[in-house]
C-alpha cells in the first residue's frame, strides 16, 4: 500500500512476510556450542523479526539466553533422549505441544529428535523439514535406517554439496528431489575487521599467554580426534625445527569431557618440547577476535566436515586459513588447482599430512604485507558473495514460505 510522504513523495510501505502470524518449531537436542544449534538461533531470529512464532524444543543450553533475547521462544522439552520407549512417548507429547501452540511446520536438526517429529508432523499432517548437518556415519543397516530420517523431511537441507552427495548416496530412495543447499551462515556484521575491537584482541593474547612478538596458528574446534589437533602438534614440530620460533599454537576448543584425550594431547606436547608454543586454552566465547588475533587459522580436520564453519568466518576477517583437502570444507576455500593461484584465499592440503600442513602453514606465515591483505580482501569478498548469514537465512525462510504455501500438496 502506498501512501504521499512529508516532501510530496510516495511512500512504499514493506510487504507483509508471508511468515506472519506462523508458528514454526524447530527441534534440537540442546542449544550449546556447535554449529547446529547457532544456526538454529539464527534462523529464529530472522523468524521473529519477520513476524512469525519461533518456538525451539530443546533440553536447554548456553545459547537459551541469547535465543530468548533474539525473539525466539524456548520450549523445554527432553529431546535429548535416545531411548525408544522415550521418544515414542515424545510423539504424543511433541503432538500436543505442536496443538496447543499451533505450529505449522517442524523442523528437525538432530537424529534421534527428528524421529520424534517425523512421527508426530504425519499424525497431525504439518509440513517436516529436516537439516543434514553433519556427515553421520552408519554401515550396518541398523544405522542407516536410523541416519534415514534426516533424509525423510518434505524438504531436506544440506548444509554443503558435499552434504548433499553424501545424502544421495546414503538414502537414494528416501531424499528423493527434495535436497535444497543452503550453505551454513556466517554473520557478516561480527565477523568483519571492523566489528572487531583491538582491545579485544590484546586481551584474548594475553589470557592465552602469547608474547606481543609470537604469531598466532589457531585451530579453534572442540577437542576430539578428528579434528585433527594431533596432526597440528606435529606440524609445530616441523616448524620449529626449521627455524620458526615466533610463533605460538593455540588450541581453542571445549574438551567435553574428553580427559583421555586432553592428557594425550599433553603428553604428546611434552614429547615434542612444545610446551613453550603450543597450548590449550579452553572454550572461547569471543570467536571473532580470536581470529583476528590469528596469523594464520588451521583446520587440519582428519575426517569429513560437513561444512566447516571456522574456515569461513576466519576468511571473513580476512585472515589466511589452512585446511585439510576433505569433506566440505575444500567448498569454502579457493586454492590450486580449483583456481587460478592468483585467486587464492587460502590453502589445502592432504588430511593427515603434518609435513604438508607444516609448509603450508609456513608459507602463510611468510607472507609479505601487501600479499596478506591481498589475500583477506579476495576471502572476505567469497565469504560476502557465498556463505552470508543474509543468504542462509533467506534460504531458510523461502523453504518455510513454500512449504506452508504448498500446505496439503505435500508427498506424505
Amino acid at each position: 500500500m502506498n501512501g504521499v510522504g512529508l516532501s510530496g513523495g510516495p511512500v512504499r510501505t514493506a510487504e507483509p512476510s508471508p511468515l506472519a502470524g506462523a508458528s514454526i518449531l524447530q527441534i534440537i537436542p540442546a542449544l550449546e556450542a556447535g554449529g547446529a544449534e547457532r544456526t538454529t538461533v539464527d534462523v529464529a531470529e530472522a523468524l521473529a523479526a519477520s513476524g512469525a512464532r519461533a518456538l525451539v524444543a530443546t533440553e536447554g543450553g548456553r545459547l537459551v539466553g541469547e535465543l530468548q533475547a533474539k525473539g525466539g521462544v524456548w520450549v523445554p522439552f527432553p529431546a535429548n533422549t535416545k531411548n525408544p520407549f522415550a521418544m515414542a512417548l515424545n510423539v504424543e507429547r511433541l503432538v500436543r505441544l505442536c496443538r496447543r501452540e499451533g505450529v505449522q511446520i517442524l523442523h528437525a536438526r538432530s537424529r534421534a529428535p527428528a524421529w520424534v517429529a517425523l512421527g508426530a508432523a504425519r499424525r497431525l499432517k504439518i509440513p517436516f523439514v529436516t537439516t543434514y548437518h553433519g556427515s553421520y556415519s552408519g554401515r550396518t543397516a541398523v544405522k542407516l535406517l536410523y541416519n534415514s530420517v534426516m533424509a525423510r523431511g518434505d524438504v531436506v537441507i544440506a548444509n554443503s554439496h558435499y552434504t548433499a552427495d553424501l545424502i544421495r548416496r546414503a538414502h537414494p530412495d528416501q531424499a528423493g528431489d527434495r535436497i535444497v543447499v543452503i550453505h551454513r551462515g556466517t554473520d557478516l556484521s561480527t565477523f568483519t575487521p571492523s566489528a572487531v575491537a583491538p582491545g579485544r584482541v590484546e586481551a584474548l593474547r594475553r589470557a592465552w599467554g602469547v608474547a606481543p612478538h609470537q604469531r598466532v596458528v589457531l585451530l579453534a574446534a572442540r577437542l576430539t580426534a578428528w579434528k585433527g589437533q594431533r596432526v597440528l602438534i606435529e606440524a609445530s614440530s616441523r616448524m620449529r625445527d626449521r627455524g620458526l620460533t615466533d610463533v605460538a599454537v593455540v588450541l581453542a576448543g571445549d574438551p567435553q569431557g574428553r580427559a583421555a584425550y586432553e592428557r594425550e594431547l599433553d603428553a604428546l606436547i611434552e614429547a615434542r618440547g612444545l610446551k613453550e608454543i603450543v597450548r590449550r586454552v579452553g572454550h572461547c566465547t569471543d570467536m571473532p577476535a580470536a581470529f583476528r588475533a590469528a596469523s594464520v587459522v588451521a583446520v587440519p580436520s582428519v575426517e569429513p566436515e560437513a561444512f566447516g564453519r571456522s574456515a569461513v568466518e576466519a576468511q571473513a576477517l580476512g585472515i589466511p586459513v589452512v585446511v585439510s583437502d576433505l569433506g566440505a570444507v575444500p567448498e569454502t576455500v579457493l586454492a590450486p588447482p580449483d583456481t587460478d593461484p592468483a585467486q587464492r584465499t587460502g590453502w589445502r592440503v592432504p588430511a593427515g599430512d603434518a609435513a604438508a600442513l607444516s609448509d603450508a602453514l609456513s608459507e602463510a606465515l611468510s607472507l609479505g604485507a601487501s600479499a596478506r591483505d591481498a589475500m583477506g580482501r579476495r576471502a572476505q569478498a567469497h565469504v560476502e558473495a557465498n556463505f552470508s548469514l543474509d543468504r542462509m537465512i533467506s534460504g531458510t525462510l523461502d523453504v518455510y514460505a513454500d512449504l506452508l504455501g504448498r500446505g496439503s500438496g505435500l508427498k506424505r
